[in-house]
């Protein structure tokens, strides 16, 4: 199935440096950001002042207390928990357009000399308590002790970028002008999440990134249009938005690095997830807007529910990165003083941020009248088309699945030294996501599952999110959380049958686990076909292993099963 996006065509973007594009015009100062830890506070102004001596500091040189980047010669490694100068660092880098790659704060030494190796980094900026994990790894791959910075805090030995910025500023070193940026200048590396393989690092460009902001603007507008949000009730009467999220994953990144910038907005931000650390904080700082992954969003719900916060200050939430269950998302909806929306919508790295949109109430666009459904991953973005292709290459029909392909200016163009990816991924202007997915007759997406994780059980595909779904709207509510894999044991070696791994509720814990797996088979069986059946068996576990960003880690539960069935054999 072919569709184009319902909004109006995008305004020609221009050739912009995208710091530029955010500040080229003068903005009231209100306040930025706040650290949740110590209650620091930062201005725009104060950040702006920041990002902008952090450039002069990056760019000078050593003999004048600077770091002594050369900024078209650098790939500046950026390895830390959220904070405030994680975000000013980052547009002191874009305004001397020299390129940055995130870098994961959970990474193992292994995976981190992957990363620095592939990105090619020549200096680091660290959070202090990864400083000895960040020395363990630059021998191997080149950078010099000397060039590993401290990004915010102290470490014996090293300079900070704090540091830097008050030896430039005692120095009155001149601030240099926003260099300009064409379309196709890198700005960052992003590393593709997986859970098979090492990463690959998408290249962000200037442009890429230019035009996700002017889609996420036309599709605030007509979200404002249709239904202006609720006065926020904080001191400053602007929205107050919860920054957990990781900055070296796409999502945070964007929410609360650019995006945020687009009104005024102020980043609670917060360097770890603490379920009931960030339950407290709605009240304290009236929260108006949380951005969420699924894996977090069950905590959440059980820790309100034990301390029984008021949370009345919430408006909405948004989740990505990977599939919400329907009864979630109901819960989430019952928390704020008039119900809260909650938005689900459908991106990846590759498309910079976001390829759909979804909405909380009936919107009214040039391609017609769009009413939103539970489920729906949205329509998408301006300026965007898509089709869905079906394994044998032709295009799927209305509400068949099919793999999503992709075209727009926020496409990235590949992967950063590795062209076989990049080859195998894009394709004549198309981008395939690797993701199947289903559009109904009014261009709403629905999301099946990824390519690489449907089984063939008799030939037949089988989703593990369907499977997973069904265990969890199990009427007893035995289950928390589950997901669903394929092992061995089918007709022949290479046929996988489905077998789950389930966390048990409170519920299901006062009962004997023979009990509970004896219902949930029963369950399935009543409420799935045959072929879908749990022929592998159910497993109960502590929890689910999933990635930082929230994607269950299916191969890692495969292996061991596998492992453990080779054991016994």
């Amino acid at each position: 199935m072919y569709v184009k996006s319902k909004f109006a065509p995008l305004p020609l973007l221009p050739d912009i440096n995208v710091h530029s594009y955010l500040f080229e015009q003068d903005l009231p100062d209100y306040t930025a950001q706040i650290d949740a830890v110590s209650g620091r506070r930062r201005t725009l102004h104060q950040f702006l002042e920041r990002a902008r001596d952090g450039a002069a500091a990056l760019s000078a040189p050593p003999e004048q207390g600077g770091a002594g980047l050369r900024p078209e010669h650098e790939m500046v490694g950026i390895l830390s928990h959220n904070c405030l100068d994680y975000t000013a660092l980052i547009h002191s880098l874009l305004i001397l357009t020299t390129p940055f790659a995130l870098l994961s704060f959970y990474s193992t030494p292994y995976e981190l000399k992957h990363a620095l190796r592939l990105s090619q980094a020549t200096c680091l900026f660290v959070a202090p308590d990864l400083v000895p994990l960040a020395h363990r790894c630059v021998k191997d791959v080149g950078i010099p002790p000397e060039r590993i910075f401290v990004l915010e805090g102290h470490s014996n030995g090293k300079r900070s970028y704090h540091n830097l910025v008050l030896a430039a500023k005692k120095r009155r070193l001149p601030l240099p002008r926003t260099i300009p940026a064409q379309k196709d200048t890198l700005a960052y590396l992003v590393f593709s999440s997986g859970t098979t393989g090492l990463p690959k690092a998408v290249m962000i460009t200037h442009g890429n990134l230019v035009c996700a902001l002017a889609q996420f603007r036309m599709v605030n507008e007509a979200a404002l249009a249709a239904y202006p949000p609720p006065q926020s009730d904080t001191p400053e009467g602007i929205p107050v938005s919860l920054a957990f999220l990781p900055y070296y994953h796409t999502f945070g990144l964007h929410m609360f690095n650019f995006r945020c910038f687009l009104a005024p907005t102020t980043c609670l931000v917060v360097p770890k997830w603490d379920a009931e650390f960030v339950v407290r904080l709605v009240p304290k700082y009236k929260i108006s807007f949380m951005a969420l992954v699924p894996s977090v969003v069950q905590p959440f719900l059980d820790a309100q529910k034990r301390l029984k916060c008021d949370v009345s200050s919430l408006i909405a939430f948004g989740c990505g990165a990977a599939y919400l269950p329907p009864k979630l998302t109901k819960e989430l909806e019952r928390m704020g003083k008039n119900g809260t929306a909650v938005l689900e919508g459908y991106g990846m790295s590759e498309t910079t941020v976001s390829a759909t949109a979804n909405f909380s109430a009936d919107v009214q666009l040039p391609g017609g009248l769009y009413k939103p459904r539970l489920g729906s991953a949205g329509i998408l973005l301006p300026g965007m088309q898509a089709r869905t292709i079906r394994d044998d290459g032709t295009e799927a029909g209305v509400n068949e699945a099919g793999e999503l392909w992709l075209q727009g200016e926020n496409i990235v163009k590949g992967y950063w030294h590795n062209e076989k990816a990049t080859n195998d991924a894009f394709q004549d202007g198309w981008m395939k996501t690797g993701d199947r997915f289903s559009i109904d007759e009014d261009g709403a997406f629905f999301f099946q599952e990824r390519a690489k994780d449907i089984l063939k059980v008799s030939g037949i595909q089988v989703s593990p999110t369907e499977i997973e779904s069904v265990l969890l709207a199990q009427p007893d509510k035995l289950v928390k959380d589950a997901a669903v894999a394929g092992v061995s044991g089918g007709r022949t070696s290479d046929e996988k049958v489905p077998r789950a791994w389930v966390v048990l509720s409170s519920a299901g814990r006062k009962r004997s686990k023979a009990e509970v797996v004896e219902i949930l088979h029963a369950w399935t069986r009543e409420n799935l076909s045959k072929y879908k059946w749990l022929r592998g068996g159910i497993q109960i576990v502590h929890s689910i292993p999933k990635s930082p960003t929230g994607k269950v880690l299916r191969r890692q539960l495969q292996d061991e099963y596998e492992k453990k069935v080779k054991a016994k054999l």
